[in-house]
This record gives structure tokens, C-alpha cells and sequence, in this order.
């Protein structure tokens, strides 16, 4: 008789059942959620995957800056994956980092719009930037908020004499200036107290352009130049845009709004009118 020893028994052929319960898989470590490997699929896609993932990182940052993390958090994207792209984004300068280095939506796509021509907001502006200039004698501008600097993105210089001039393309402070005060006045409070922050305005100037709807500025962005801003909106009242005018300050005085309220603000409701109306660049010509 063959006893048989209990620490090794015997072997009988029979195979381990299926459906008997397998023991617990040991935890994976919990990751935080911009470090999760998992990726969601965009809402709509092309059929080209990495296509449609830049495109998701793009349209996250239409809303404004955002890091790494957030951007991993908005795009539902893995963050080596987010990584990747943005680089590859940043190197067509389709994104880029502002000064405390969150990515931002790139001066390439702004200079697409150009070339394109299908941008409504400067169809529409060419026209009443032209209007604005012959109003008040001044140099004329419409400004666009780019992370923590503003864009002129479209222009009309007054012909003769001493004059403002503000290529397109130019970037500013968004610290100092009437147009910079326009696009902060409206953001919600994080985003103004972050604004604020070593601003040349305060939160009480803000308060006021809120209420008056204009905002103007003597020597902030640069001594000896004045301006006055007011807001262009979009279809659902969100401020995208502000229109403004410039000069020296002898000749816009040292309360250019006094002087010049009434015509910027004029201008802007054309500006916001037109683009609600959709209003495209023939359309816009025909209308001056």
C-alpha cells in the first residue's frame, strides 16, 4: 500500500474546472486620473485617431490656458498621449505656453484665419474699424484675449500725422490698457483675480467698465498714449473681442472716454450686430 503524503497529493488527471472561482487579483495602485492609461474616444471621429485627438486638445484649449493635468483631465485623453501631441502641436506653433507656462491656442491658427478669410469677427471688423477711424480721427483696433497677452488682429491707422500704429499680430499686456481692462472686466472671478495681479487697474475700474460698458486709459501701456475700449460680443453675449481706439494723449485729453465713449461704443454694437447676423466680409463692405 503506497501511503500518500498530504503535502504532496497525488495526481488524478482531472483538469481544474472553468467555472470554479479564481483568487482575487491583486490591486492595481491607484492612479490619479490625468495619469490613467484608459482613454475616452472623441465624440466624433474622422476615422484618423490621432487627428481627432489633436483636434480634441485644440478645442479644450479654445476655452482658455490650461496645463498638462487639466488638459488630460478636459480631453478625457492619456497623458502620455496629451504630451505627445502638444508637443508635436507646439512645434507647428498650433499651441503654445504663456509666461506661467500653460498651453495656449498658437499664433499659427490665428494666421490661418487670416489667409483663410473666413474669419467673421475680422470680415466684419474691417469696415467698422474703417467708420471708427474716420469718427474720431484715430487710430483704430480690435483686440483678441490670447492667454495672458491680447492680439490686435485687425487695424486701421489714421493716414497722416502723429499716430498710434499697432501692426496686426502685435501682442500686448493684458495688465495695462483699455482693451485689456474690456476683455478681463466680463471673465468669471478666478480668472479676475488672477487678472488683477500686478494689473495697472483695479478691481473697482473693472467694476466701472462693467457699468458704463467702456473703458479707456491714460499712459498705461505706454506714456504719452491714451484709448478707449468697449466690448464685442458673440451670439450668446460672451465678450470675445474688444474695439478700440489710440492716440497721444494731447490730443484725446486725459478723459478720452468723455470724448470718445459715444463713438467706441457705437462701433462695438455695429461690430457685435453684424456678427450676429453673420455677416461676412462682402456683406460688411456693402453695409459700410
Amino acid at each position: 500500500m503506497i501511503s500518500q503524503n498530504p503535502l504532496h497529493p497525488q495526481r488524478t488527471g482531472k483538469q481544474p474546472d472553468p467555472t470554479t472561482a479564481q483568487p482575487p487579483v491583486a490591486p492595481i495602485p491607484h492612479l490619479a486620473p490625468d495619469q490613467q492609461v484608459l482613454e475616452i474616444e472623441p465624440p466624433v471621429s474622422s476615422g484618423v485617431g490621432v487627428l481627432d485627438k489633436a483636434v480634441a486638445i485644440l478645442d479644450a484649449l479654445e476655452a482658455g490656458p490650461m496645463n498638462l493635468a487639466r488638459l488630460v483631465r478636459t480631453t478625457g485623453l492619456a497623458r502620455p498621449t496629451v504630451h505627445r501631441l502638444a508637443a508635436a502641436l507646439a512645434h507647428h506653433r498650433l499651441i503654445s505656453r504663456d509666461m506661467e507656462g500653460n498651453f495656449v491656442l498658437g499664433p499659427r491658427l490665428g494666421e490661418l484665419s487670416l489667409a483663410a478669410g473666413e474669419d467673421e469677427l475680422l470680415a466684419a471688423s474691417i469696415p467698422v474699424l474703417d467708420w471708427l477711424r474716420l469718427r474720431t480721427g484715430e487710430s483704430s483696433q480690435v483686440y483678441r484675449r490670447q492667454g495672458d497677452w491680447r492680439v490686435c488682429v485687425a487695424s486701421a491707422e489714421r493716414p497722416v500725422g502723429l499716430r498710434d500704429t499697432i501692426p496686426v499680430g502685435t501682442q500686448m499686456s493684458m495688465k495695462a490698457g483699455s482693451a485689456a481692462q474690456v476683455l478681463l472686466a466680463w471673465e468669471d472671478q478666478a480668472k479676475l483675480v488672477e487678472g488683477l495681479n500686478n494689473a495697472y487697474f483695479s478691481a473697482a475700474q473693472l467694476a466701472m467698465v462693467r457699468r458704463l460698458g467702456w473703458a479707456q486709459s491714460v499712459g498705461e501701456r505706454e506714456r504719452g498714449t491714451a484709448s478707449v475700449s468697449a466690448p464685442v460680443r458673440n451670439t450668446s453675449g460672451k465678450v470675445i473681442a474688444a474695439i478700440s481706439i489710440s492716440g497721444p494723449i494731447e490730443r484725446m485729453t486725459r478723459q478720452p472716454g468723455r470724448l470718445y465713449s459715444e463713438a467706441v461704443l457705437e462701433a462695438s454694437r455695429r461690430l457685435t450686430l453684424m456678427l450676429a447676423h453673420g455677416v461676412g466680409r462682402k456683406d460688411a463692405d456693402s453695409a459700410s
